[in-house]
């Protein structure tokens, strides 16, 4: 099981920068390996300076982030990264731009969250899946960047309706503040999604992604930064991938 001439993903990091860590975690999860040479070699630019993608995108009145994105995704490709990734879903707004500042490929993990929306764990056409549930930023939502990717696959979206409560328990993860009482309202949430008809859940952030596993779903769930690390081991390890 050898690692030699895995390919090298670079990562845009820091936004935040324990979505960052765990991203790695879940990179570590997914690779097969008997010893350090066969984990896939990652570049990390965990910065936690990129200016506030929720001021600029809801407020209109923070500093555009594009230039330091399009920046980062330069500087890893010169340090040798032979694709990008993005653990942010926000930020993907900006990922067109990044994408052409650089000669390298970026994963896009919303178009990629959005096709395994549209298959089963078995790789066949999902067909019983009409509507998915989105836990997202209400910044997602405003400028649509991921309904678009859900059209595509011809899904339906459905979004939480009290938006200022689900960013108030993003807000608490940020702050470290990863209680019971955050995950009873994240709960609360997705159980209203359900009854709205959504059939499977969306965690499109990935501050909510660190608490996957305690949160209580019953339709299937679809994380975000878990498809993105499955496809950045696949990219790494497979030399087909394009």
């Amino acid at each position: 099981m050898a690692g030699q001439g895995h390919r090298v993903i670079g990562v845009l990091g820091g936004m935040g920068p324990e979505a960052t860590v765990w991203l790695m975690q879940r990179i570590l999860a997914f690779t097969p390996a008997d010893d350090d040479c066969d984990h896939i070699p990652l570049l990390v630019d965990s910065n936690t300076q990129v200016p506030s993608r929720i001021k600029a995108i809801l407020g209109g009145y923070g500093e555009d982030p594009t230039p330091v994105l399009c920046d980062m995704a330069r500087k890893l490709e010169k340090s040798g990264a032979d694709a990008l990734i993005m653990p942010c879903n926000t930020a993907h707004l900006y990922a067109p731009a990044i994408a052409n500042s650089a000669s390298i490929p970026l994963l896009n993990m919303l178009q990629l969250t959005a096709r395994q929306a549209a298959v089963s764990q078995y790789g066949e056409t999902n067909k019983s899946i009409s509507r998915v549930g989105m836990l997202a930023l209400p910044a997602v939502r405003a400028t649509g960047v991921f309904d678009r990717e859900i059209e595509k696959v011809a899904l339906e979206i459905r979004y939480p309706d009290n938006a200022d409560r689900l960013l108030a328990c993003i807000k608490a993860v940020k702050a470290g503040r990863n209680d019971q009482h955050t995950l009873t309202i994240l709960d609360e949430v997705i159980a209203e999604l359900e009854v709205s008809g959504a059939q499977a859940i969306i965690i499109a952030c990935s501050e909510l992604s660190l608490l996957a596993d305690q949160l209580t779903i019953s339709t299937l769930k679809i994380d975000s930064i878990d498809v993105l690390a499955r496809a950045a081991v696949e990219f790494s390890t497979n030399s087909e991938v394009a």
